[in-house]
């Protein structure tokens, strides 16, 4: 709960809710009920969600999670969100690192997704520089089941390990 000052500076953020499918938080009520959700949730093991500071700086500057878990297809969505200010120095990226090793190697899905905007360049450089691919096939699944869907879809598998 002492980082529900800092969620709702993300949450509220108009530059960070650009190309997030939510309601942009209008109220500081709203950052806390939303930790407790995902408390709830970790707690559940529906996700796994951690909060993104820097080394000698405990306050919170983003989020990075795995959630959506599939666990017939062995995949899971990976999410993420930094505040502007943080943006463009190499601090997602460090972060997307560890989370995309942990998905593989600790929790062992065999591949990671990714659903974001077309107009999201810097999510889109994010994905390719770590060797995420657009998938086709996913997006062809997702529209068949919600043909108003607007994102694309980028995908990693699992690498193979001999």
């Amino acid at each position: 709960m002492d980082d529900a000052p800092e969620i709702f500076k993300l949450r509220s953020d108009d530059r960070v809710n650009q190309y997030l499918n939510r309601p942009k938080s209008i109220k500081i009520d709203e950052a806390i009920a939303f930790i407790s959700k995902i408390e709830n949730g970790i707690k559940n093991k529906e996700w796994f969600y951690w909060a993104i500071s820097l080394k000698n700086d405990s306050k919170l500057t983003g989020t990075i999670c795995l959630w959506n878990i599939d666990k017939e297809n062995s995949r899971i969505e990976v999410g993420y969100e930094l505040h502007p200010d943080f943006q463009g120095m190499g601090f997602m990226h460090e972060a997307f690192c560890k989370i995309i090793d942990y998905g593989f190697n600790t929790l062992k899905f065999k591949a990671i997704v990714a659903y974001l905007t077309s107009a999201n360049k810097r999510s889109i450089r994010l994905l390719e520089k770590n060797n995420f691919n657009r998938d086709k096939v996913l997006e062809d699944e997702f529209y068949r089941n919600d043909p108003s869907a607007k994102e694309i879809i980028y995908s990693l598998r699992s690498p193979v390990k001999v």
